[in-house]
């Protein structure tokens, strides 16, 4: 029997009694929510300070590359901030042990780039599936000379080796509901010779910022959230997909029986935070690039449509885009369906699951709306408050949906 199969035989029967009776009857029960007020409290609780002291804290890391020391010391000061906020921290092991590389093509013979990329996503059109309009194209910097600063230059000189690898997460327990969970996901690798401060030092920031309002002393939360900054998202998701592989059958389990302690709770749902601050419109005409956040700039909240959980992780989108209206103080949230190219694609067939950027993965940073991405740039001084702004809206959002779905409530 397959993983995938036993995943369904064991666990989809719990996940799809869950979701009947929590991850779709909740959505309407929480708008209801005579919390709200508990809610607004909690989000009054981020600010942007810290939002932007912990992606500062981040890029002491440098790109934090996956298989290096700098990525492996990121993820120890990772872990003590989120023990430093009460969250009880766990690490997941793995390896990784990549094939030799192909040839992408280009080059003199003019060979077309292969058109699968690691996450599996097929290029329609150049740079990613937007065809039309103004798009540049997009790549990861791989030449140290790129990066003018002598300090990260040399901070960000180590290669990246294959073999083992480590990443972090800690877990709310709930208090009436501790067999079910939500995920809230953030990739905290990066590449391109910069600090990752965007991609993705702003979504791994947002979750711990989360992990430090929820597990405040005074807070209760009636299902369980486990905040996880998976590793290895630039080489094909492979963090992610080895929590689901190693975790994913466990579900639901009680251990030691009779005693309410689940190591695996049933998920509910997984939302993932993946680049939050650059919404600066599409590239001029002649390559460059409007310096501020365009009037028009939101936050993408994305489903798989085609996807197993589609109906149920569309109705998680909207509810989130309700969230953004009631608790962001900036920034509108948007819905699409085309999720892709993030850690939330392992989870999207076994439970709902959705992604929030700064733009649509395809249409507007695969066309390359976004000129930081995998680039020197990248680097914490490239963003001004406006962008910072933008994440913090991101997490508002977030916190705001999750603290109606998890049944978050303050002590007295």
């Amino acid at each position: 029997m397959s993983l995938i199969q036993s995943v369904y035989s064991r666990a989809l029967a719990l996940v799809t009694a869950s979701m009947c009776l929590i991850g779709v009857s909740s959505y309407a029960e929480a708008q209801e929510s005579d919390e709200a007020d508990m809610v607004s409290e909690l989000v009054d609780r981020l600010n942007l300070d810290n939002y932007k002291e912990t992606i500062k804290g981040l890029t002491q890391f440098g790109d934090r590359r996956q298989g290096t020391d700098r990525n492996l010391a990121a993820v120890d000061w990772i872990e003590e901030q989120l023990e430093s906020y009460g969250c009880k921290t766990e690490r997941l092991y793995y390896d990784f042990n990549p094939p030799p590389r192909r040839s992408s093509g280009g080059g003199s013979r003019g060979v077309p780039p292969d058109p699968v990329i690691n996450s599996g996503e097929f290029r329609m059109g150049p740079g990613g599936s937007r065809q039309r309009g103004v798009t540049r194209r997009t790549g990861v910097v791989n030449d140290s000379e790129l990066q003018p600063d002598e300090r990260l230059r040399a901070l960000n000189s180590q290669s990246s080796i294959p073999g083992p690898r480590e990443q972090v997460f800690c877990t709310k327990v709930g208090s009436t509901r501790p067999d079910e969970m939500y995920i809230l996901g953030a990739h905290m690798d990066g590449h391109g010779w910069g600090e990752a401060a965007n991609d993705n030092g702003s979504g791994t920031a947002l979750v711990m910022e989360l992990a430090r309002v929820l597990n405040m002393p005074d807070v209760e939360t009636e299902r369980t959230i486990r905040f996880a900054l998976w590793n290895n998202e630039e080489t094909g998701l492979n963090g992610a997909r080895a929590y689901v592989e190693q975790r994913a059958e466990l579900q639901g389990w009680e251990d030691p029986v009779g005693s309410g302690q689940y190591p695996e709770p049933t998920w509910v749902a997984m939302i993932q935070h993946d680049m939050m601050m650059w919404d600066h419109g599409m590239p001029r005409e002649d390559g460059t690039y409007n310096p501020n956040q365009r009037p028009e700039a939101d936050i993408n909240i994305e489903f798989q449509s085609g996807a197993k959980y589609a109906d149920r992780a569309m109705r998680l989108a909207f509810f989130l885009r309700d969230a953004n209206e009631k608790y962001a103080t900036d920034y509108p949230g948007a819905v699409g369906n085309h999720m892709t190219n993030t850690d939330s694609t392992p989870f999207m067939d076994l439970v709902p699951a959705v992604s929030l950027r700064e733009n649509e993965r395809g249409m507007h940073t695969g066309a390359g709306w976004n000129p930081t991405w995998h680039q020197p740039i990248d680097v914490f001084d490239t963003f001004s408050d406006d962008d910072f702004r933008l994440g913090l809206n991101a997490a508002q959002t977030t916190l705001g949906a999750i603290g109606q779905l998890a049944g978050a409530t303050l002590n007295e």
